[in-house]
């Protein structure tokens, strides 16, 4: 019996009986659960986020200029290829055969200029010894002059055939007919034919577009960062080159030549890039997520976390990234603000912090 009472009596403080005899319980109080973020002193950039076409920042079309049948150049042994690095005066190829000697001529043009020197030299010696004319003599240097220009004439046309890479860079295009498709050594071809089409790509323009108020904030030698769908996750350092100084009257935007480095050569010749322009960089700010930011009255405002409840405090907003943003007033370093079910807060809400 008194085990009885003993625990009737501790039950009792657990519930309210009514008038009429009836247990209510007590209330409970609904807190709003949200996720917090803490606010960081980091560095934040704004960046101007654009798209433009990868180019070439020079290269160098190889023509035949002396008809004949096409030989391509070897490399380690091999014929040179598409996607090949050459260097500066190196052979890429050359044209052979009937064509290419007659269109030279060297070996007649060489014994024309040796007999046109000799006949020269024994003139001259007449001349010394009173044998032969002034007039003479000044035709027969006319004659070796003449000789003299048929055979240098002839050596360049003989050294044309021979088609040599002026620059370093990569083989982008080789030898490749009227229908795209690639030539086989021994073809004939005439003056004109495009062999090769070379570039260095170590380093590449993006050529991209802004308007207006975006050029206003943008400057030469400015950080950029390059990046393409193919390689997700990577983007490679580059810088502003130059500006356009007039601006395109068919888009109304104006150009700017970014400059990318791409040593390892994943970056191509006619790629479609993202560039982002860093406009401005702000080092050691607060800073929050994006997100924790909401509009109350037309107003920027947070919820920082205090204990289990959510104070509301009107912020200044300063450079903002795709995730960050700088708070320039409002709150510091270290304080904890609403990421997450901020569309319920008001001042002084109760809240539940939760993890995500």
């Amino acid at each position: 019996m008194k085990r009885h009472l003993l625990k009737v009596a501790l039950l009792l403080p657990l519930a309210l009986v009514g008038c009429d005899g009836a247990v209510t319980a007590p209330p409970v109080e609904f807190r709003i659960p949200v996720e917090v973020a803490e606010v960081r002193e980091d560095a934040v950039e704004d960046r101007i986020v654009t798209t433009g076409t990868l180019r070439a920042r020079e290269s160098v079309i190889l023509n035949v200029e002396t008809p004949g049948f096409l030989e391509i150049g070897r490399a380690d042994g091999r014929r040179i290829a598409e996607g090949d690095f050459v260097e500066s005066g190196m052979l890429v190829a050359e044209t052979t055969g009937e064509d290419a000697r007659l269109a030279a001529r060297l070996n007649a043009t060489r014994l024309q200029l040796e007999a046109a020197q000799q006949e020269l030299e024994r003139r001259q010696q007449l001349f010394d010894k009173k044998l032969a004319s002034e007039e003479e003599l000044s035709r027969t240097r006319a004659t070796y002059e003449s000789a003299l220009h048929d055979y240098e004439m002839s050596k360049r046309t003989s050294e044309r055939a021979r088609i040599v890479t002026p620059i370093d860079g990569v083989v982008l295009k080789l030898a490749r007919d009227s229908d795209g498709r690639p030539m086989a050594d021994g073809q004939k071809v005439l003056a004109g034919f495009e062999v090769a089409h070379i570039a260095p790509t170590d380093t590449l323009i993006a050529d991209v577009n802004l308007v207006g108020p975006e050029l206003a904030r943008v400057r030469p030698g400015q950080e950029v960062m390059v990046s393409h769908y193919a390689f997700e996750g990577m983007s490679l350092p580059a810088r502003v080159l130059r500006l356009s100084p007039q601006m395109d009257p068919r888009t109304h935007t104006f150009r700017v030549e970014v400059e990318v480095d791409n040593p390892a050569g994943l970056l191509k010749p006619g790629m479609f890039v993202q560039a982002a322009i860093v406009a401005e960089r702000r080092e050691g700010v607060s800073t929050i997520p994006r997100e924790a930011v909401a509009k109350r009255a037309g107003r920027n405002v947070v919820f920082v976390i205090d204990g289990q409840r959510a104070a509301m405090r009107i912020v200044s907003l300063g450079v903002g990234e795709r995730t960050t943003i700088e708070i320039r007033e409002g709150v510091t370093p270290g304080e904890r603000v609403a990421v997450r079910g901020l569309e319920t807060l008001t001042d002084g809400t109760r809240v539940r912090v939760i993890t995500p």
